[in-house]
């Protein structure tokens, strides 16, 4: 079908935070991924649902037979809900949102605002990919030019700034945090 954008989306499982956490920084440059502690919460998302029956043959139950498992696809309605969230389709930038590198300052409809150097260079990042997730690791390489390594309170300090910045102009955009994952630019 032309003209209909095809989205891919990537499943990982992992059961511990470790895992995920190394997961998230494999999956990072993907478009869309979820990462779920087990393959149950993955067939819950999916809307699969796996219902016993018992061993047949043509004649009907065989006595003594092992059940058998049979993946059944049943509507998931919140799991386009869901994957809408995840997934966000390619944005572009809030028309009224500017970063200006020249003069290092951010621009909203008539406002503007100063920011330090690691502010600039982490707006930078996130306004040239709206929806997109930036991991920790990968944030970290881009703005302070090394891996990502502790706890990141760097980050979130600067994160935090922004966000505190762009609420003083009435940005209807912010930056949300995706949980152990990283963060995104995303609509207020």
């Amino acid at each position: 079908m032309q003209g209909i954008p095809v989205a891919s989306l990537v499943i990982g499982i992992a059961s511990s935070p470790a895992e995920r956490r190394h997961l998230a920084r494999l999956l990072g440059g993907s478009d869309a991924f979820l990462i779920v502690s087990t393959v149950d919460q993955a067939r819950e998302f999916l809307g699969v649902v796996e219902t016993p029956t018992a061993a047949t043959s043509p004649n009907g139950p065989v006595p003594g037979g092992a059940p058998q498992t049979e993946a059944v696809l049943a509507p998931a309605p919140q799991a386009a809900a869901v994957l809408a969230e995840v997934a966000p389709s390619p944005q572009l930038p809030p028309p009224d949102l500017a970063v200006d590198s020249d003069r290092r300052v951010l621009r909203w409809r008539d406002q503007e605002i100063d920011l330090t150097r690691l502010e600039h260079d982490v707006l930078l990042c996130l306004v040239h990919a709206p929806g997109q997730i930036w991991t920790y690791e990968r944030l970290h390489l881009e703005v302070w030019g090394n891996r990502h390594l502790g706890r990141g309170s760097d980050m979130h300090s600067v994160v935090r700034r922004v966000r505190g910045k762009l609420a003083r102009l009435n940005a209807a955009t912010t930056i949300h945090s995706v949980r152990g994952v990283g963060f995104r630019l995303a609509p207020v």
